[in-house]
């Protein structure tokens, strides 16, 4: 006879202790219970246990009994293990490795409540390695950008269902990619050759990347493409119209951010928005004036509603500020602000802010002048600051400057 784990009342943490003593070899080692820090023991008892003796051998649980255990419920327990734990398992075996391509593990994972969201980053001393970091764990992760060609820059500059867009620094090449499996695409070339700067927005076409997803540019005269996936094509769905006024002078500070199949754009001269719907192809101008001494700034959204996140300095004083746009009046009501013993460290500097992840219920904003580098992360619903563990590589102590980054919700069946 043997027994099921109650997966209703066991922590991610001790799935994941479970399940990796179960797959790495198929014998589940008993783990000895917690004990207190020993107290300090005389030189006689130290010395005595220098002494050789024997080492018990582990009571182990019969091998019969694992390997007859159900794969579905293995796919459960995985899907249902913190994010982070995906670097581990995906190495114990070629089996776990492979369920990443399974159907019903995509179910599971699926069945899943959305996770906080991540970021990816790039950094100014090494742009082809990408910088993530998980706001549950409080910790970074560095994996390499291999499908990159070598010596190419691309900077993620949009994200959806778990995928992250790049843009190469050139303004020529697309590629889509999955930051915890690595899986990318490079898109086919656009139609339209534009070398200048341009923004990016991405929305799914459904609630998940099964059904495809849509990337769309856009260039200050008004110059715009759309990337289908499902047909791996660009396309010109028509002309701006003349409502819309130009040139957009986009706000490139700003990423896009998207509600259901809407993207809007921040753009300036007349302060506002542009947005534009991924199902119905029509583009809108919104005309909303901005706040009062408001510097650097970014669209941020968070469950349908949109937000704007901004510096504001007046005299020598700086602060961060949160908005919420009114709909009914289209103007921007302030909802929070940064509290004032953070502000402090602000006076009399130079700031400036780049918004590394809008979407979601966290954003995360770095803050730095010449004198210093700030990571802050900041809970919508809950209205908490946090400041974020300085960057580091791998097996070094120098602090990474952040250049830019987007916020992506890890997902590991998400497919480009």
């Amino acid at each position: 006879m043997w027994c099921v784990p109650n997966i209703d009342n066991t922590s991610a943490d001790d799935y994941y202790s479970f399940v990796m003593a179960a797959g790495k070899s198929g014998n589940c080692k008993m783990l000895e219970p917690f004990k207190p820090p020993p107290s300090k023991k005389s030189r006689k008892e130290r010395n005595r246990e220098k002494l050789p003796r024997s080492t018990p051998t582990p009571e182990v649980l019969e091998q019969e009994i694992w390997k007859e255990f159900p794969e579905d419920l293995f796919e459960a327990v995985i899907a249902r293990l913190p994010i982070a734990t995906f670097f581990h398992f995906r190495s114990v075996c070629r089996k776990w490795n492979s369920l990443l391509d399974s159907q019903s593990f995509s179910q599971h994972c699926a069945e899943v409540p959305q996770a906080k969201p991540w970021f990816y980053t790039i950094t100014h001393e090494n742009m082809n390695v990408g910088a993530m970091y998980d706001p549950s764990m409080r910790k970074w992760h560095h994996p390499r950008i291999s499908f990159l060609p070598a010596k190419m820059i691309a900077l993620p500059v949009a994200s959806a269902g778990g995928l992250v867009c790049f843009l190469d620094i050139g303004h020529r090449n697309f590629y889509v990619c999955n930051p915890l499996t690595q899986s990318f695409k490079e898109l086919p070339a656009r139609s339209v050759k534009v070398w200048s700067r341009v923004a990016v927005g991405m929305a799914l076409n459904g609630n998940s990347t099964g059904g495809g997803y849509k990337i769309l540019w856009v260039g200050c005269d008004g110059e715009y493409e759309v990337y289908d996936s499902v047909k791996n094509s660009w396309s010109r769905p028509g002309s701006m119209p003349s409502n819309i006024n130009l040139p957009l002078s986009l706000n490139f500070r700003s990423q896009a951010v998207s509600i259901d199949s809407m993207l809007y754009f921040m753009r300036s001269d007349p302060e506002g928005i542009v947005s534009y719907n991924m199902v119905t192809g029509v583009w809108k101008q919104f005309i909303i004036p901005a706040p009062l001494h408001l510097g650097d700034h970014t669209l941020a959204e968070y469950e349908g509603r949109i937000m704007l996140v901004g510096l504001l300095t007046k005299n020598a004083a700086t602060c961060v500020c949160i908005w919420e746009l009114q709909k009914m009046t289209l103007l921007w009501k302030e909802v929070d602000r940064m509290p004032n013993i953070w502000c402090l460290e602000f006076y009399g500097k130079h700031i400036r802010m780049t918004c590394l992840g809008n979407k979601g219920l966290l954003l995360m904003l770095s803050l730095r002048s010449r004198q210093m580098n700030r990571l802050v992360t900041y809970n919508v619903m809950s209205k908490e600051w946090l400041k974020v563990p300085g960057c580091l590589i791998p097996r070094g102590r120098k602090r990474q400057w952040i250049a830019c980054g987007t916020a992506f919700h890890p997902c590991l069946t998400a497919t480009p």
